[in-house]
């Protein structure tokens, strides 16, 4: 059942009849086509080198994330995650960047003198992070306007040693110490430059430029990698996951730092995370911790992991290529690669298909850290834990779809990731499609409204094959009528209507029966 509360209402004037005559008058339809929501934006907590502290930043490449985050860090799984997710097929993505507070990560920063030897103006990194150490900044004459004005020149070293090692710079020409000029130092550095800023007040004397040499920010630091209270956040100050609380839309949760922790320190998040998703009618991708490795560690700690229809976990982890350790194996968590999986999977197939099987291959994933065995596989499936193998041939793919409500001895429903994301999927998009019957007459009219859109929306996924049964009848059935709204709901405002569909399940057991028979003697 959904019940709506009242949002909008829109009102189109009639035409005005004065002579005889035909008249035309356009009515727009009282529900809206219903469109389907994306369903693989996949939102990343975790600690990396640089960027905004606990703010939602959205990306759609990894170079995206390179300019905004810093790319990979040796010492950031939760980079690591972002950038298998693009590389198995991940195209959107929501990122929160949160650290620990001891010692709280600081910004790099410099003095940048005037020409009596007193301070023009402080430099800092534009987020903290001992990133900030690698920026330079240079003054300059105006090469543009002479006079009192003057350019800066920043960059962003990868390698101090190295001068040919800039990864980015940024030039400000004619800039100003004239608060009232429209190239104000301060204005324009702090609206425009990805590196830094400028803090305080600029003291009205112009920086010096004879002799200035080329400052380096100091003093940058990352502080600790972020602990369980850093990475659940709290709901007033919009931290750790709740920095997404004001994003729109995100459908899938990832948050690689499980993979280092222990698992007693892991425990609060998942319950955290598994709620948040809940609420947000979103799908929680788990790590296992870093101290759960074994096949016999993994049955234990999945009995404390929860039984949530809007979660799963897929063991084990896998080795993949370094970039930064001259492509060496290492070990990383596979949330990021599985949510790439996903999100490859729903475009090639749909959401209702499981991303796993012969197609379900792991892009750059060049070993496992555990080879299951067939019986291994079996007793970790039937326990609700995904499996990742590796086939000869077919080489390393996933190899389960199960939800943590997925353990044999629970019969859920919802056993099946397919059957729930498509759930999510559909109800996410009713909600938001259906938001214009709000303060329409409640009546027979607007009842059939919605169920032509519904239809028509339902209609459009059992065409797509998204669900069971060779005719619409059998596929799905939406009922909106006196049945489903009372009068007494109608007298509470209340518009209420059911929504059932016959979700395609995975043939997850195929089944080969051979008998033999006798040979029948033939006669002559």
């Amino acid at each position: 059942m959904v019940a709506l509360a009242a949002v909008s209402l829109t009102v189109t004037a009639p035409v005005r009849v004065t002579y005889p005559g035909v008249y035309v008058e356009e009515v727009p339809g009282r529900v809206g086509s219903i469109i389907g929501v994306s369903t693989s934006v996949t939102a990343f907590v975790g600690a990396f080198s640089r960027g905004p502290l606990d703010e939602a930043v959205q990306v759609f490449s990894f170079q995206d994330f390179k300019r905004e985050f810093g790319g990979l860090a040796a010492d950031s799984e939760a980079s690591y995650a972002v950038y298998q997710f693009f590389l198995n097929g991940g195209s959107q993505a929501w990122v929160v960047r949160t650290a620990g507070d001891d010692p709280a990560p600081t910004a790099a920063f410099a003095d940048i003198q005037d020409g009596s030897g007193g301070v023009a103006f402080e430099v800092h990194a534009r987020s903290p992070g001992a990133w900030g150490n690698l920026i330079r900044v240079r003054v300059h004459d105006s090469t543009s306007s002479p006079g009192d004005r003057f350019d800066l020149v920043i960059s962003l070293t990868g390698d101090p040693a190295k001068p040919s090692s800039t990864l980015r710079t940024e030039e400000f020409l004619g800039l100003s110490v004239n608060e009232a000029d429209v190239h104000y130092v301060k204005t324009v550095v702090n609206e425009t430059s990805r590196l830094i800023r400028i803090d305080g007040l600029v003291n009205g004397n112009r920086p010096a430029v004879e002799g200035s040499p080329q400052e380096e920010l100091t003093s940058g630091a990352d502080g600790s990698p972020p602990a369980t209270a850093d990475l659940i956040g709290e709901i007033a100050c919009k931290t750790g996951i709740h920095a997404l609380d004001d994003v729109d839309l995100f459908n899938i949760l990832c948050i690689p730092r499980l993979a280092t922790m222990l698992s007693t320190d892991a425990r609060d998040v998942i319950a955290a995370a598994i709620d948040y998703c809940e609420g947000r009618k979103a799908f929680f991708i788990i790590d296992p911790p870093g101290d759960v490795a074994t096949p016999e560690e993994m049955k234990s700690w999945v009995k404390d992991a929860g039984s949530s229809a809007n979660a799963a976990v897929y063991y084990p982890r896998m080795r993949v290529a370094d970039p930064l350790d001259d492509h060496q194996f290492r070990s990383v968590g596979p949330s990021g690669t599985i949510a790439g999986l996903y999100a490859r999977t729903d475009v090639t197939r749909g959401v209702w298909k499981a991303a796993a099987g012969t197609e379900a291959a792991l892009v750059n994933v060049s070993d496992l850290e555990v080879l299951l065995t067939n019986g291994e596989n079996g007793i970790l499936n039937s326990l609700g834990i995904n499996c990742l193998r590796d086939f000869p041939v077919i080489g390393i793919v996933c190899w389960g779809a199960r939800t943590l409500a997925g353990n044999d001895q629970m019969g859920s429903e919802w056993r099946y990731v397919p059957v729930r994301r498509l759930a999510l999927f559909i109800e996410e998009s009713l909600i938001r499609g259906t938001q214009s019957v709000a303060l329409e007459p409640n009546d027979e009219t607007l009842w059939a409204q919605i169920r032509l859109n519904v239809g028509a929306f339902m209609h459009s996924l059992f065409r797509q094959g998204a669900f069971q049964g060779s005719t619409p009848k059998d596929a799905y059935f939406v009922k909106c009528d006196a049945e489903t709204t009372t009068q007494s709901d109608i007298d509470q405002g209340i518009v209420s209507f059911y929504v059932g569909f016959a979700p395609l399940k995975p043939a997850e057991f195929s089944i080969l029966k051979i008998d033999w028979i006798a040979a029948v003697p033939t006669t002559d």
